[in-house]
């Protein structure tokens, strides 16, 4: 398994673990994170959106399930011609072709990734 797939799935994972606790908000921040990683990949980006939709139905959030469905869209279609915003958080209180800082830890991960 290589090693961005490796911290993805580590996300996702305190992702679950974290909703099986009831503990909503930090399985998003969990999902934010492996988003960040993967949005690069098309089924890595769809795949941590199809989750964000998930968790957005568990927490009754409408704009946040309106968000993901138009996310899931975009993830699907833009992600295979390089379009995607560069560290965006892929949540819906933030907008979706808005550029964010990577963070320290993240941006490291994707650094080893690419050599």
């Amino acid at each position: 398994m290589k090693l961005l797939d490796r911290h993805i799935n580590k996300e996702i994972s305190l992702a679950d673990e974290c909703a099986a606790a009831d503990d909503l908000a930090t399985a998003f921040g969990h999902l934010e994170r492996a988003h960040v990683l993967g949005q690069a990949s098309t089924h890595e980006h769809v795949r941590v959106h199809w989750r964000m939709f998930k968790l957005a139905l568990r927490m009754r959030s409408p704009r946040e399930i309106w968000g993901q469905i138009v996310r899931l869209v975009g993830a699907a279609t833009k992600t295979p011609f390089g379009i995607y915003p560069r560290g965006n958080t892929g949540g819906s209180n933030v907008w979706f072709f808005k550029p964010m800082p990577v963070p320290t830890d993240l941006q490291d991960i994707l650094n080893k990734a690419e050599r």
